[in-house]
């Protein structure tokens, strides 16, 4: 570990599991801010996966079921790192991860904005970790792990 490293603040979301119960979802900015936030992925896989940044809450309720219904019975509790997606399941990623959501208060534009997937970082999604471009620039969307 570096000192950069050692000066960094490490949040585990949903640490024990029980957050899986009540469901949640959340947007973790890219930023230098020296907090980095864990996440289980991956599907059966359990990979802690992390980014540094700012935690953006999604509220509502059941607002991880399409992404939950996808990756556990479309894909079947498989981790699709490095996936080869095809039209048909893109499609739903697509519309299941455009929740809107606000950007931060140093921007003109306040209005709530949905999230689009990061189709350059396409590769990169799993099961509770799925690149999005948010209203400030490169983001995670995380949710609860299936497992």
């Amino acid at each position: 570990m570096t000192d950069a490293d050692s000066e960094k603040r490490y949040i585990f979301l949903d640490p024990d599991g029980t957050g899986s119960d009540q469901g949640w979802v959340f947007v973790i900015v890219a930023a230098s801010t020296g907090v980095v936030y864990q996440n289980q992925g991956g599907g059966i896989s359990c990979i802690q996966y992390e980014q540094e940044g700012y935690l953006i809450p999604v509220f509502g309720r059941g607002l991880d079921s399409e992404l939950k219904g996808l990756f556990t019975r479309e894909l079947k509790d498989q981790g699709t790192r490095l996936m080869d997606w095809p039209t048909d399941l893109l499609g739903q990623l697509r519309a299941a991860v455009a929740f809107y959501v606000y950007g931060s208060a140093n921007r003109d534009d306040l209005l709530p904005t949905p999230l689009a997937l990061d189709d350059s970082r396409l590769p990169e999604v799993v099961e509770g970790w799925v690149p999005v471009m948010t209203p400030d620039g490169p983001g995670i969307l995380v949710w609860a792990n299936s497992d």
